[in-house]
């Protein structure tokens, strides 16, 4: 081999759209204040109770579960950069009314407005990155696109507790505001990508496509397989390290690293990524959130518990960069924004059933059989990914030739 062949090619350049969306992502997350204080505000400051202020943040969840099928559905139908700017402009809106609400029914139904409205935005940036970038060049833009999340959402974290002692109205306007400045760098730089249809055709409708589509279907289940296990890093994993005397501030410390992990290594393995074949790498990340999670089995102090972190914020960071590229390659390209939406809210449901099974098996089970449970089930998802990739290659190969 000639040393010129030896040299690794540099990776395309990504597009000026792209990048924007990438800025959009960062500052979308810069300004995330108001979520991970919503509860203290509905106590401190509107003097609610604790059932009532998680009832309030679980309608903002609902929002967001019912958005993904939402915002997938617009970006089909009415175009991605107009279910962005509703997304961006309509969530600053909602911010707002929900940080001068004073009646129960207006708090709740801002609430559910800032899930709703706030997370129309997810399908349709990864339906646009589909329509933008050839397939290999996806994997390496949806890994930018989750580090940019992770950046701003671990430096929004820090600040918004300086910015609360404040005063907690100061949180709502600062978010509103950078979900606006979002807003604009979409209008100013991001065209419409989606599709054209060829003439004389119309749009299918996403469900009787979906509901007939069994790798899909059996994509969907995986998902909230692995996002059941993924979930337990915050339900699960504080009560049992609380159950072996570890305080809750070595819990903030330990899951910390997920953030310092993905801001850190994500970088230098995004464009190695893209090399692996796409399905069988989902599978191995798939496996190793699963294992990184069964080391708990095993552990008992802050260092076991963080090298659990540790091992499985390395699979998310390979199941995050390559699960939209995944769904973009399964995807008709007349339904991608659907596609990718019923992909966000398998997530959704995995956000509900991991709590629930969790936290059930550490309270019945105890955290050891937990753990084993994770990891296996870690196991069995791996095993069913990878057996669909021949499924999923031949998908690709198709969309590919009628693109």
């Amino acid at each position: 081999m000639s040393s010129a062949a030896a040299v690794e090619s540099p990776a395309p350049a990504l597009p000026r759209a792209f990048w924007a969306l990438w800025v959009c992502q960062l500052v979308n997350r810069l300004g995330s204040f108001v979520q991970p204080f919503l509860v203290l505000y509905l106590t401190q400051d509107r003097l609610l109770s604790a059932g009532t202020a998680g009832a309030v943040a679980a309608a903002v969840g609902a929002g967001s579960v019912a958005s993904q099928l939402v915002g997938g559905w617009l970006a089909d139908r009415v175009g991605r950069r107009v279910t962005m700017l509703l997304c961006f402009f309509g969530t600053a809106g909602a911010l707002i009314l929900l940080g001068s609400a004073r009646s129960m029914a207006t708090i709740w139904a801002a609430a559910f407005l800032v899930g709703l409205l706030g997370d129309l935005f997810r399908p349709a940036v990864q339906a646009t990155v589909a329509d933008l970038l050839q397939p290999g060049e996806r994997v390496r833009a949806y890994g930018l696109l989750f580090w940019a999340i992770n950046l701003g959402f671990s430096i929004s974290t820090v600040s918004a507790g300086v910015l609360a002692s404040i005063g907690y109205g100061l949180l709502f306007w600062l978010n509103a505001g950078t979900s606006v400045i979002a807003g604009l760098v979409i209008w100013m730089m991001v065209p419409e990508s989606r599709p054209a249809l060829d003439e004389g055709t119309s749009r299918r409708p996403l469900l009787p496509v979906a509901l007939r589509d069994t790798v899909f279907l059996l994509m969907i289940l995986l998902q909230i397989g692995y996002a059941t296990i993924y979930f337990q890093g915050y339900s699960t994993l504080p009560l049992a390290m609380a159950d072996d005397g570890l305080p809750s501030s070595t819990y903030g410390l330990v899951i910390a690293l997920n953030g310092v992990v993905i801001v850190l290594v994500q970088p230098f393995l995004g464009k190695r990524l893209a090399r692996f074949d796409r399905p069988k790498l989902l599978a191995a990340s798939m496996l190793v959130v699963g294992l990184g999670f069964g080391i708990g089995a095993v552990v008992h102090d802050w260092w076991g518990y963080g090298l659990s972190v540790v091992v499985w914020t390395i699979g998310e960071i390979g199941f995050a960069a390559v699960i939209g590229a995944v769904f973009a390659d399964l995807a008709p390209v007349d339904l991608r924004g659907g596609y990718m939406g019923m992909s966000g809210m398998a997530f959704g449901i995995g956000t509900v059933v991991g709590p629930l099974a969790g936290t059930n098996s550490l309270e019945f089970f105890g955290p050891t059989a937990t753990w084993i449970g994770c990891a296996l089930l870690g196991v069995v998802i791996f095993i069913g990914q990878f057996a669909l990739a021949p499924a999923l290659h031949a998908r690709a190969a198709a969309n590919a030739a009628t693109a």
